[in-house]
């Protein structure tokens, strides 16, 4: 959808302002270690996690990923120095968890511990992560394209009326995209085909001193008789601390959703981007710890009426952290201009701060809060609210993703609990001058699930030590509960998932994993149903 009012003008005023004001007023450095990236299905954010609900980290953010290594290490540094150093079972285990860091990021904690050590002018890790994984699928993928119905005359936070005109009682708007593989979201961009998969990640870094590093990661995909060999990740950062500069192909998460995110996630496979950003937090007078991130790429080019669409895609996330227990996250993705668009110079600049029904533009926008509760074990309570649009700078036709999470649910923290629900919008990620709107390789970017769409996530876990540990996760999730039109029925979906982690030998770990799903009125269908089921197996070196 397009914006019908200069909410987005506002919002973008908002962002631009406070990255100036952080830039200008920082208490601390700027510039720090140049350090590659950890992968977003990497054990350490687990990790990290646990450490947090023990109360040895408390400057994490959590709303902007991937974590650098560098910020992982300075993470590691603030455990290590909370760390009680008694003989008690959590005080075990947090040792167990900061070795288990330690060990998958060497270089970053050897500089940590030796700063006035410098480290080589050129520095190169041939195989600094490795990861093999075999699945086999037993069923196919949901498609989401469909129309849904479009009332408009949105309230804000389901209150009120008329910040959006009124449509006709047949109007509908477009659903996109697919699910990529059932059972398997948050992966690159991963399809997997029916029957036997093969899958060979492996990283390679070199660095020059603290200055700069360079990240290449090629993955070799087999699916039965065919072979495919692509780029995952691959990219050049110069700069650390408070100020990065990265280009190439790289994953991104902006948000503070576990299952996913509103505005940008890892569902679909990587963008070839620019972006600037703080790989670790400031500290900005009178405002507290502060992230931040701006990404540019472009998405796929379409055919619309004859004529191509190609537009340009930006993001941009702020996260602040003024106290201890609480972070503030204000996000933006918009897509805007490109061929077969009005690309005149007022068109493109109300593309690029937010304008009215005649831009070039189409923008999601929302803020998000993230509460530790100390005296509740650390229990974590968090939320994000966007909009696809904005009137009157409230974002209108309103998405949501809502969870707690129970780092220790029993006190010596070797179970823990999470629970987390999404609604997206029946017209989120659609737009009209767009059509595949917020839809890259054919997979939603932001919330793996799509528009339209109720999600019920919930997964304990149970540490048996920091290497082995068992997940169970039950998901529901239904579309067509409100966005329904003549001839369509409520599709809904149970999930069950367990995965098993666990050492293989001193540098190598495992991951099992199995799934099954049954999915009733498949795509909206009546009568139609289908039983999907995933098992996977991974050996991770350094990963």
């Amino acid at each position: 959808m397009k914006n019908n009012t200069p909410g987005f003008k506002t919002q973008c005023r908002v962002l631009a302002s406070l990255l100036l004001i952080l830039l200008l007023h920082t208490a601390t450095p700027l510039w720090a270690a140049s350090s590659a990236n950890i992968p977003l299905d990497s054990p350490v954010y687990l990790y990290l996690d646990k450490l947090a609900g023990f109360g040895l980290i408390t400057s994490d953010i959590k709303g902007i990923k991937p974590f650098s290594k560098a910020e992982a290490a300075r993470l590691l540094r603030e455990a290590e120095q909370n760390l009680g150093g008694g003989n008690g079972a959590s005080d075990r285990f947090g040792t167990e968890l900061i070795g288990q860091i330690r060990a998958l990021i060497p270089r970053e904690t050897a500089l940590l511990d030796n700063p006035d050590k410098k480290p080589p002018v050129l520095d190169f890790t041939p195989v600094s992560s490795l990861r093999f994984r075999y699945a086999w699928l037993d069923g196919a993928p949901r498609n989401y394209q469909r129309p849904v119905h479009d009332p408009g005359d949105d309230g804000v936070f389901g209150i009120g009326s008329g910040l959006r005109p009124k449509n006709p009682p047949d109007a509908t708007a477009m659903q996109r995209g697919g699910e990529g593989t059932p059972l398997l979201e948050n992966n690159n961009g991963t399809i997997l085909s029916q029957g036997h998969n093969g899958e060979v990640r492996w990283g390679s870094e070199w660095y020059w001193s603290d200055q700069a590093v360079a990240l290449f990661e090629p993955s070799l995909q087999t699916y039965g008789a065919d072979t495919r060999i692509r780029l995952n990740r691959g990219y050049v950062k110069l700069g650390g601390g408070g100020i990065e500069l990265e280009a190439g192909k790289d994953e991104n998460w902006l948000g503070l959703g576990y299952r996913g995110a509103v505005t940008l996630t890892n569902n679909a496979e990587n963008f070839t981007l620019v972006k600037l950003s703080s790989p670790e937090p400031i500290e900005v007078k009178y405002i507290g710890a502060v992230k931040y991130s701006l990404i540019a790429s472009r998405f796929d080019s379409t055919i619309v009426n004859g004529a191509e669409r190609q537009p340009w895609f930006y993001a941009m996330k702020l996260s602040v952290k003024p106290t201890a227990g609480l972070e503030v996250g204000f996000n933006l993705g918009r897509q805007v201009g490109g061929p077969g668009v009005n690309n005149s110079l007022g068109d493109t600049l109300r593309g690029l701060i937010g304008g009215t029904n005649a831009d070039n533009s189409n923008g999601l926008a929302g803020i998000e809060l993230r509460y530790r509760i100390p005296w509740l074990r650390n229990t974590e309570l968090y939320g994000e609210f966007s909009g696809e649009d904005t009137a009157l700078f409230w974002p209108i036709v309103e998405s949501y993703v809502a969870g707690f999470y129970l780092p220790r649910l029993t006190d010596d923290g070797r179970n823990d609990f999470r629970f987390e629900f999404f609604q997206g919008n029946q017209i989120l990620y659609t737009h009209g001058t767009f059509p595949n709107g917020y839809i890259y390789k054919n997979m939603p970017i932001g919330h793996s699930q799509g528009g339209a769409t109720q999600d019920f996530f919930s997964r304990y876990s149970h540490w048996f030590s920091a290497r082995n540990n068992l997940a169970l996760e039950y998901i529901y999730t239904n579309r067509g509960m409100a966005d329904r039109i003549p001839g369509q029925s409520i599709e809904r979906k149970h999930a069950g998932r367990i995965f098993w982690n666990l050492p293989v030998s001193a540098v190598l770990d495992a991951q099992l994993g199995y799934g099954i799903e049954k999915v009733t009125n498949l795509n909206l269908v009546d009568g139609v149903g289908q039983t999907n089921q995933l098992g996977k197996f991974e050996i991770r070196y350094k990963y």
